[in-house]
């Protein structure tokens, strides 16, 4: 296993979808490898090897089948079955000099199926971790489909021609497996090798149910019978051990025996007969499963998931509700629920049936509808980025719509669904929101980062859409279904109620939008439409003897006037009669939303017809307010650049990788850097720290003092306790401020000793910083988000003000701006009430070394700066801790399935 975690075995897809398994090669490889060579054309050897020669393909088979060569590596692809090597990739090169030579040979039955594509992309990754700078290519120029896959990479290639040989060589000392070019190609690839794969899924020709016994209350009747109700368009099939037929429908005892293999399977069968099942299945040749079955022992998931891989079919589940394809051309309805998905625009994926169940509903009530609809269940394999993936490619998909309690690869589902974002809003509940996972954290950076805040994180920077409630989730999709995004927060209130007026005003200001005033001409015009008693400014109360026709030209108007960016309308029926009636007479999308509120309705939202579409109306102020306000967020998202992440060429990392494994050498634990060891760390990064020395007696403190206060202020020096179990220096009164001359040294040190004891190893003794903005920047390592960047206000009143804003890394330069603008301190970073600015672009370029740090190291699990002193002219990190744990990383963005 390398530095980024890549397992010996790999299973992924290649370009049609087809799983392949990636892995070194060994020994007893070498004949599966002289193999594939021995089935390649004479033009292919001849493109491989410059010539036919059977010695270079007994030598390409001695070398690659050779473990543990240093500075060179080697990675086959083989069938999913594991019986016929596909591919061969490798590099050779000196480890001193870390330039190493690649070279590539793919089955002639496998060209143009993207497996070169997949070997150099993993072995891409294996060459970094093994140090290696360089690497160089060498191929004849007519050998257009090397240099095709080279090209394609999105790797920076150049190519030259040298003596009739295309060299093609391609750096990798730059920061390749984050750099957009290189991720956007992968991630266009991985995408359309996903949709593929998934095919059999959702758009199967053939479906067979196994578990549809003679009980007409089974799990799998009713399979069955949703099947039939929703009239699949494909052949449909039973297995069952003993039946000729069930329901009508043809049954048979094994997959094998079927009169064609089926695409797709639905398992409901006992959880003892499952693992069975899944590799007849398998053997058969069928593609894809939706097991619905709960109650999987770890050895019977252990075998279900071997034979998925081993037979590279997808799956969904195992403990689903099911999944349906609502496209007319498939037809498809393989769950068990009550609630038929009625076809529509909605993507739905869910991980709890009970949650698929209500949203399906309230969806075909609101007439919004089901594109398509998965329960994942367990989801041994088909996750949540793999519907992202689909929803993608999907035409009749306009809306994402996820219940996700877990994430399988975070960094992942990040990229892809900004990438989804950007045409089609992406919506969540943010679900197990507990910080109860980190009431045991070491450090202020961690006590930060409850998952609340990293969930929190990684929405916000994919542009998700994230709600407290299922309620509030189908609210915010009425809105987006119907309505356009709003350009701003502004929002005109307009009611027949003065009361239901003010509620709604008040609730728009609640979730985050503005109620301004419209200004005297836009006010005398309403003046001029409304009766004498009506309050004209915002919100407007027309009275309640205005009828519809009135209202909908006093909304025209205040929309015409620009000043606004959506409209509210808090109506209540009168005396006189509803005037919800007459607004649904005039059109349902201006240029602008319009939302209507009317508390007597029962449903929390409905969608009402109107001309040219629906109109949103929700039974209170609140519910519309907040998805409004969602509807501005995503409007603001979809707006705003991507974002870069910032190249930082003065960084060693190889020399911060070194200093980690010679620290966890020591410690096998892992620990808290020593003072002298975290400085050269973060100088490895750009990262300075404030001077200071270590002393470990008074008197040595006292030198140290002299030597170091001519750089403070005033002569003025610090010092500050240490020990390996010091986490928090302030919480032991390991501090001591504003020390002038030898003897408050050498008090202060013999102070500090007393009162900690055995705890304090030593004293770091540091000029006193000049003042300005104490803040925290920081990393911490989520288990299963990655590294997180954590920003705020800092010094001992960090956890006070609890002012922390936290991003996942690689942060892009937007990234770290918002971070420092969406702060509370921000007024006093950017300059309050006169006082100079101070320099914000050095504290961003302090969180960027972190975010790369944190990136490239993955053993340092903690880092604080605390504080970190910004001032007009500078930036000074006074106090720093890292603390590192054995633990390997794992490039997020290789191809790989679960």
């Amino acid at each position: 296993m390398n530095e980024f975690g890549t397992p010996h075995e790999v299973w992924a897809l290649a370009a049609d979808g087809e799983t392949v398994l990636l892995r070194p090669p060994g020994p007893e490889d070498r004949d599966g490898v002289l193999a594939m060579h021995h089935t390649m054309s004479p033009e292919s050897l001849y493109l491989r090897f410059f010539g036919a020669s059977q010695t270079s393909v007994r030598e390409t088979a001695d070398r690659v089948t050779t473990p543990d060569r240093a500075g060179c590596g080697a990675l086959i692809a083989l069938t999913h079955d594991g019986g016929e090597v596909v591919g061969v990739v490798e590099y050779n090169g000196d480890p001193d000099s870390g330039e190493a030579e690649l070279a590539l040979a793919v089955a002639d039955a496998w060209h143009g199926r993207g497996i070169g594509t997949l070997l150099i992309e993993h072995v891409v990754t294996m060459a970094r971790a093994d140090k290696v700078h360089t690497l160089v290519a060498d191929t004849l120029p007519w050998n257009r489909p090397m240099l095709r896959v080279l090209e394609d990479m999105g790797l920076p290639v150049r190519n030259r021609l040298v003596a009739g040989v295309m060299n093609c060589v391609i750096p990798l000392d730059g920061d390749i497996p984050s750099t957009e070019r290189y991720l956007t190609a992968l991630a266009r690839r991985e995408a359309l090798a996903d949709v593929a794969s998934l095919v059999p899924l959702f758009a199967p020709r053939s479906v067979a149910v196994a578990g549809a016994g003679r009980r007409a209350d089974s799990v799998g009747r009713a399979l069955l019978r949703n099947l039939k109700a929703a009239h699949f368009t494909g052949t449909l099939a039973v297995l069952h051990p003993t039946a000729t037929e069930v329901d009508g429908v043809p049954a048979f005892p094994t997959p094998d025996l079927l009169p064609e293999v089926p695409d797709l399977v639905v398992v409901a069968v006992p959880a003892d007969r499952v693992p069975d099942l899944v590799e007849d299945c398998g053997r058969a040749g069928v593609r894809a499963l939706v097991v619905i079955t709960s109650g999987a022992t770890p050895e019977q998931a252990a075998r279900v998931h071997d034979s998925v891989r081993r037979h590279g079919m997808r799956m969904v589940g195992p403990n689903c509700l099911g999944i349906a394809q609502t496209d007319p051309a498939t037809a498809l309805n393989a769950t068990f629920g009550w609630v038929v998905p009625a076809a529509g625009s909605a993507g739905v994926a869910v991980q709890s049936g009970g949650v698929g169940i209500a949203l399906t509903e309230q969806l075909n009530r609101l007439g919004i509808g089901v594109s398509t609809f998965a329960s994942l269940g367990d989801k041994y394999d088909v996750s949540g980025n793999d519907m992202l993936q689909w929803w993608q490619a999907d035409t009749r998909t306009t809306m994402a719509i996820l219940h996700l309690e877990s994430f399988g690869n975070p960094r992942k589902f990040s990229r892809i669904a900004r990438a989804v974002g950007r045409t089609k809003p992406v919506l969540t509940v943010d679900a197990g929101r507990s910080a109860a996972g980190r009431r045991a954290a070491g450090s202020h950076t961690a006590a930060a980062v409850t998952p609340t805040v990293a969930r929190g994180a990684l929405f916000r920077q994919a542009g998700v859409t994230a709600v407290q409630t299922l309620g509030d989730l189908v609210a915010v999709a009425a809105l987006l279904h119907s309505q356009p995004l709003p350009d701003g927060a502004s929002v005109a209130v307009i009611g027949n109620a003065g009361g239901a007026g003010v509620l709604a005003a008040d609730a728009c200001v609640d979730a985050g939008l503005a109620v301004p005033r419209f200004g005297p001409d836009v006010e005398a015009e309403l003046g001029a439409l409304l009766p004498a008693g009506a309050a004209c400014a915002n919100p407007v109360d027309t009275t309640a003897t205005v009828d519809g026709e009135t209202l909908r030209r006093c909304v025209d108007r205040v929309l015409a006037a620009g000043h606004v960016d959506a409209v509210v309308l808090a109506l209540a029926p009168t005396a006189l009669g509803d005037p919800l009636g007459d607004i649904l007479e005039g059109p349902a999308v201006r240029a602008r939303p319009v939302l209507v509120i009317a508390p007597e309705r029962a449903a929390a939202v409905d969608l009402l017809p109107a001309v040219g579409g629906t109109v949103p109306v929700y039974g209170d102020a609140r519910t519309a307010a907040v998805a409004l306000a969602h509807a501005y967020e995503r409007a603001m998202w979809s707006t705003r650049p991507r974002g870069t992440v910032p190249a930082l060429n003065d960084v060693d990392r190889g020399a911060a990788r070194s200093l980690a494994a010679e620290f966890l050498l020591r410690e096998p634990d892992g620990g808290w850097l020593p003072p002298r060891e975290c400085a050269r760390m973060l100088g490895t990064y750009g990262i300075r720290v404030s001077p200071w020395r270590q002393a470990f007696d008074a008197e040595e403190a006292v030198a140290m003092a002299r030597e170091l206060a001519p750089s403070g202020v005033d002569g003025v020096v610090v010092l500050k306790a240490y020990g390996p179990h010091i986490v928090h220096k302030s919480d032991v009164g390991g501090v001591r401020l504003r020390l002038v001359g030898d003897d408050a040294v050498r008090a202060a040190f013999t102070d500090l000793a007393h009162r900690i004891g055995a705890l304090m190893e030593s004293v770091v003794v540091q000029p006193m910083a000049a003042p300005g903005v104490e803040l925290i920047a920081g990393v911490t390592q989520d288990e299963v988000l990655g590294p997180l960047v954590v920003f705020g206000l800092g010094g001992v009143t960090t956890d006070v003000l609890a002012d922390h804003g936290t991003r996942l890394t690689p942060l892009t330069d937007l990234d770290a701006h918002s971070l420092l603008a969406d702060s509370r301190g921000a007024p006093l970073l950017y300059g309050h009430r006169g006082a100079p600015a101070t320099d914000t672009a050095g504290v961003e370029d302090i969180l960027h070394r972190l975010s790369r740090l944190a990136d490239d190291v993955p053993q340092l699990v903690e880092a604080d700066l605390n504080p970190l002193v910004a001032r007009p002219d500078g930036v000074t990190v006074v106090d720093a801790r890292i603390r590192l744990a054995p633990r390997h990383g794992r490039d997020p963005y290789l191809r790989r399935l679960r």
